[in-house]
């Protein structure tokens, strides 16, 4: 089983991690920035405004990088708090308000005035004896969530016991480079990261055999993710674009994944 599995695996991968395949994905955001300072705010609104309805993500999150063209990283640096709830007034992507977009643009600048980059926050208690990336995740989305005025649930807590999918989608594409996330983390090995748990990759885990557990939380995205070791240890998340092509193209149908593997 666990061979075929690692066959059909490897198809999937081989087939649907392309370029060609990104769209309909906030992913395809980060394509337009070289400067490693620039994509890394982008991708942290891009994941950060990923749920929902697909088309209005994609909306949402164009507004915003619009406005904070052509450079994020200089944009960010020049911005007060004030200054960005005024840029932001009458934003809204679901439950979440210009206010709370703020918060997490004006956390994004203190990290970086504080450490360098987004990177150098992310890594600051990042320890070579860690096994997951939790512990330096944990500090990174306090930083994120230090200002007097909190970004809500558009930054997820690992002490709180979530899956932080928004955030692990958010590492995936900076640390992991290939035909589809661009990368540009230092530091992280793509070994620690964490599979971005929703709905669809967590069927997906149901059906493998990775998970039996009911809730979807960190522990349940810990458990898949070493389902996922099994096939490639030094890369669990490699399969996660992918395999979620069959949740968010309307030319893919979830059917076609579960056939294989029936």
């Amino acid at each position: 089983m666990q061979k075929n599995t690692k066959k059909i695996l490897e198809k999937f991968y081989t087939q649907y991690n392309k370029r060609e395949f990104v769209h309909p994905d906030p992913l395809e955001f980060l394509f337009f920035y070289r400067d490693v300072k620039d994509r890394e705010i982008v991708g942290l609104i891009a994941s950060s405004l990923a749920y929902g309805r697909v088309e209005q993500i994609l909306k949402s999150v164009h507004r915003v990088v619009q406005m904070l063209s052509p450079t994020p990283y200089e944009f960010l640096l020049n911005s007060t708090f004030e200054s960005l709830c005024e840029i932001f007034k009458g934003f809204r992507h679901r439950f979440a308000d210009g206010c709370q977009l703020s918060s997490l643009l004006f956390g994004a600048k203190k990290a970086i005035t504080k450490f360098g980059s987004l990177n150098r926050c992310f890594t600051h208690t990042l320890s070579p004896d860690d096994s997951k990336i939790v512990h330096a995740m944990t500090f990174f989305c306090n930083e994120l969530n230090s200002y007097r005025v909190k970004p809500g649930h558009l930054v997820a807590l690992p002490q709180k016991g979530s899956a932080c999918k928004r955030m692990n989608l958010f590492l995936r594409w900076m640390v992991r480079r290939d035909d589809v996330d661009p990368g540009g983390w230092e530091g992280v090995s793509r070994s620690k990261l964490i599979i971005p748990l929703d709905i669809h990759m967590y069927r997906i885990g149901l059906r493998l055999g990775f998970t039996v557990r009911k809730q979807m939380d960190m522990q349940t995205a810990l458990e898949i993710t070493d389902g996922f070791k099994q096939f490639v240890p030094h890369d669990p998340v490699k399969y996660d674009f992918s395999l979620t092509r069959f949740g968010i193209r309307k030319d893919m149908s979830s059917d076609d994944f579960v056939r294989y593997f029936t």
